[in-house]
């Protein structure tokens, strides 16, 4: 069984700064790691190869600084790690994404399941997973929380906010997973050790046969006109040491002062 796990490097902080002019994330100095949700979609991969002898590739679309991300992944036990790296692919929104990641999971040979987390935390718009399905034209099941792999079909728990629901599906499938799926392991030393050396398969855009009306700028439908951080709360007014009936008359007397009622 092939598997491939499709990861994000994402700012390992949530203080981030944004460029008031370009609306940008400022991401100099800002520690990148793998998306955490990526890192549990890894696990259930990992725990698959070694209970069943998958292959576990792990695919990520990003700059070369991405390189830090798939290495970690390799220290943690894929086999092959590959960087969807093209300037090119700059500016691609959720679908674009979607759409080159599909691209390139087309150019690793036969792939029987496909791993995302459920979402980005940087993004956090849980599109990436459903939108990969939708281009390699395979069914997705989102939010699963167990999974047993057996006779070619994928049997799953997949969780609700009031419980959970068992599905079937059959093999090749998207999955994205939730971090009640499982405790992601750490690197090994000799992992680290086989990472640092590996060789990581850079695929551009002409390499995965993308059309360049369906990546970037041009084939994104959606567009980010503005990121701004919005004004911090003022702490508000305290009424203390009074009577209720006083303490009542004050805030009716400032509310209507804020024009409130």
């Amino acid at each position: 069984m092939h598997i491939v796990v499709c990861i994000k490097q994402v700012p390992g902080t949530t203080k981030v700064q944004i460029n008031p002019e370009t609306n940008t994330l400022i991401r100099e100095g800002v520690e990148a790691i793998i998306n955490p949700f990526d890192e549990n979609a890894l696990e259930a991969a990992l725990v698959l190869k070694e209970t069943g002898g998958a292959k576990v590739t792990v695919l990520c679309m990003g700059p070369p600084q991405a390189e830090t991300a798939l290495r970690e992944s390799m220290a943690r036990g894929a086999d092959d790690i590959v960087l969807l790296c093209d300037r090119a692919f700059a500016g691609s929104d959720t679908w674009a994404t979607s759409y080159a990641l599909a691209q390139g999971i087309r150019t690793l040979g036969a792939v029987d399941l496909v791993f995302c987390g459920k979402q980005a935390i940087d993004g956090d718009t849980a599109q990436v997973g459903p939108g990969v399905a939708e281009f390699l034209g395979w069914p997705v099941i989102t939010y699963v929380r167990k999974l047993e792999v057996k006779d070619g079909k994928a049997l799953i728990e997949r969780t609700f906010e009031d419980g959970y629901e068992k599905i079937e599906a059959p093999l090749p499938c998207v999955l994205t997973t939730v971090k009640e799926m499982n405790v992601p392991r750490m690197a090994s030393l000799k992992g680290r050790m086989r990472a640092k050396k590996a060789e990581i398969k850079v695929l551009t855009a002409e390499a995965v046969k993308a059309d360049p009306k369906e990546i970037g700028l041009k084939g994104s439908p959606t567009r980010v006109v503005k990121i701004f951080t919005p004004p911090k709360k003022s702490s508000g007014v305290r009424i203390d040491g009074t009577e209720p009936s006083v303490a009542a008359r004050e805030i009716v007397s400032r509310l209507k002062e804020q024009k409130v009622i």
